[in-house]
């Protein structure tokens, strides 16, 4: 008896290419900060093309097709002054809706204001050359980000770990019957800086 069959029938091949030009509903998965390992820091922006416009015509060659795809966009910090561009950044703010003269206190905040947030984003598609090697890879700028046309997201994620609450529809444990918290409708706030770690 074998150890293991090889058997391929339910291999996937995704499509890894470069997305063709064009504008492309999308939803901001996720903001992060990240650093290469040279020390260049960038606040990078994972955008999924959505996969709830896919019976819209206009979107049949764009989202209906490449519905679930990622594109990454990053935010460099400048070299001379270890700064952010947030001048380019006020048109991806003002294309998911945050509004004007709101103030962002951090970096955490600001991942929080643009996660799950859609936008029309104009996608190009160039080629790199990078340590010699050509390939094709596709780049979005600040200013092509416009308000999504769509703003009602239906935006299905692939799997539990993505954009769901993994811990909706549980039910709160019984609270000892000595609790004077239990049924009181009472809750307690606490914030980060009053935890001891």
């Amino acid at each position: 008896m074998a150890f293991i069959k090889t058997d391929y029938s339910n291999n996937k091949h995704l499509d890894f290419s470069a997305l063709p030009k064009g504008n492309y509903e999308m939803i901001i998965k996720s903001a992060q900060e990240r650093a290469t390992e040279n020390g260049a820091e960038s606040l990078q922006l994972d955008l999924v093309v959505r996969n709830d416009l896919d019976g819209v015509d206009e979107l049949k060659n764009t989202n209906a097709k490449y519905h679930n795809r990622h594109v990454f966009m990053d935010n460099w910090k400048r070299r001379d002054t270890h700064q952010y561009d947030w001048d380019n950044f006020q048109n991806i703010f003002e294309a998911v809706q945050i509004p004007e003269g709101h103030d962002i206190k951090s970096i955490q905040d600001l991942t929080q204001e643009l996660a799950n947030k859609p936008a029309k984003v104009y996608v190009k598609k160039t080629v790199d050359n990078y340590n010699g090697e050509k390939k094709e890879i596709n780049q979005i700028a600040p200013w092509n980000f416009s308000k999504s046309d769509y703003p009602q997201v239906q935006h299905v994620w692939k799997d539990q770990k993505d954009g769901k609450n993994p811990f909706a529809g549980n039910q709160p444990a019984s609270a000892p019957a000595d609790d004077p918290f239990a049924n009181s409708g009472d809750s307690i706030d606490i914030s980060v800086d009053d935890l001891p770690f």
